[in-house]
C-alpha cells in the first residue's frame, strides 16, 4: 500500500524557517540545486520516520486562526514540555495546548515562525 515518503514545508524565508527547525529538533538541512530548496534529514535512515525539504511559499502565508488545511506533519519526542519551550524559544507559538490523546500520549500543535502549523507528540499509554 502507498505511504508517505517526503514532506515539505513551504515558508515566506526559507533560510529562517531551516534556522528553525535545526534549533527545535536538530534537524540536518541542505540546500539542493538552484533552486531554492532545502532537504531535512531529521534522523538515521535505520530509525523509523521520513525526511523532508523547506522550499519558499509560492503565494499568501495561512491566515493567523484559519483552519487547518493540508496535512499535519507530527513529530515524535521524549519530552514534550521540553520541545515546547524549544519552539517558542526559537520564534514559534503554541496553536493548541498538550492535550491527553488517551492509551497514546500527549500532544500540542505549534506555529513556526512562517505560520505552518505541526504536531509535537510524546509517547505515554497511561495518558488520559
Amino acid at each position: 500500500m502507498p505511504r508517505v515518503v517526503h514532506f515539505e514545508i513551504h515558508a515566506k524565508d526559507p533560510a529562517r524557517a531551516v534556522r528553525f527547525y535545526e534549533q527545535v529538533f536538530g534537524w540536518s538541512a541542505q540546500r539542493w540545486g538552484s533552486e531554492e530548496y532545502w532537504l531535512l534529514t531529521t534522523g538515521p535512515d535505520e530509525e523509523r520516520g521520513i525526511n523532508g525539504a523547506i522550499l519558499r511559499r509560492r503565494g499568501d502565508p495561512p491566515a493567523a486562526g484559519a483552519p487547518v488545511s493540508g496535512c499535519v506533519c507530527t513529530v515524535q519526542v521524549d519530552d514534550l514540555d521540553r520541545y515546547l519551550a524549544g519552539a517558542t524559544d526559537a520564534g514559534g507559538t503554541v496553536a493548541m495546548a498538550k492535550l491527553a490523546v488517551t492509551g497514546v500520549g500527549w500532544l500540542a500543535y505549534c506555529h513556526d515562525p512562517e505560520g505552518n502549523i505541526f504536531g509535537v507528540m510524546q509517547p505515554d499509554s497511561a495518558a488520559t
